[in-house]
């Protein structure tokens, strides 16, 4: 089995050939296609982890669809005081498919 672990948004997916991942939003529209930064590479038995390695492996990804994450509610409050604040936030995502890791 060969799967990849690429740094995508801050964070590192383990991906392999057909997954679907969310990413934080990516500047591309759905449809295109896009490359991702390989961190470690696992072939069956064997592992590429030296930067000059990975530097000639390319994992390339498809971009699904552009979404939103679930709402997140802040709320910070002060007892005694009269200190209430509700604030809000979601998420910019982005679903990539990986096609192909070579």
């Amino acid at each position: 089995m060969v799967y990849a672990i690429v740094r995508a948004g801050g964070r590192q997916e383990k991906v392999s050939v057909g997954d679907l991942v969310t990413l934080d939003r990516v500047a591309a529209e759905a449809g295109s296609s896009l490359e991702l930064s390989a961190v470690m590479l696992v072939d069956g038995d064997k592992v590429t982890t030296g930067t000059d390695d990975l530097a000639k492996v390319k994992v390339t990804a498809e971009v699904v669809d552009h979404s939103r994450g679930k709402k997140i509610v802040i709320q910070k409050y002060k007892n005694k005081t009269g200190y209430k604040k509700r604030q809000g936030h979601r998420s910019e995502l982005t679903t990539v498919k990986v096609t192909s890791i070579a």
